[in-house]
């Protein structure tokens, strides 16, 4: 089960139920934003996650070519503290896939533990328990987002 698909479904869900998002976004922005997370939430439980589609600056709800093409949530199991593999080596795979990032631990207290990867423009959280992807899902984003779900969350692809 990997970040690609996951996306995919996602963009494809939100695009098919995009004119009654918008009818709703432009008559009541509560109930249009209600929508979009009722969608998330659906496909989320597809992949046994809890998927949380976020507008995290003003106006971008309204750039409805890009939903489901950044600022996701992944929250993958909410009980976890600690990460199955060395940190080291999600550090060292960031810096492989995405290449010019900066990386520094995150969240590191009351025994839990955190990588955040970022440039001057973006970021990704790293948890134990969940992915916060605070950017635009380009090709190598992707990349490590499914090497995240396979090999840090241990989640494997459904055959279809």
């Amino acid at each position: 089960m990997m970040f690609s698909d996951i996306v995919l479904d996602l963009q494809q869900q939100l695009k098919r139920d995009l004119a009654l998002i918008r009818f709703l976004l432009k008559k009541n922005p509560a109930m249009g934003y209600t929508k979009i997370v009722e969608i998330g939430k659906k496909v989320g439980t597809k992949y046994s996650i809890n998927l949380v589609v976020n507008f995290p600056k003003a106006g971008r709800i309204d750039e409805y070519d890009m939903y489901g093409k950044r600022d996701l949530s992944l929250i993958i199991d909410q009980k976890k503290k600690r990460f199955p593999i060395d940190r080291n080596i999600i550090k060292e795979k960031a810096k492989e896939i995405l290449e010019d990032v900066q990386i520094e631990d995150a969240y590191m207290y009351e025994g839990k533990e955190g990588v955040r990867v970022f440039t001057k423009d973006w970021k990704i959280d790293i948890l134990p328990h969940s992915v916060h992807i605070w950017t635009e899902f380009d090709e190598k984003v992707t990349k490590f987002c499914d090497w995240l779900l396979e090999n840090v969350y241990e989640m494997k692809s459904k055959e279809k």
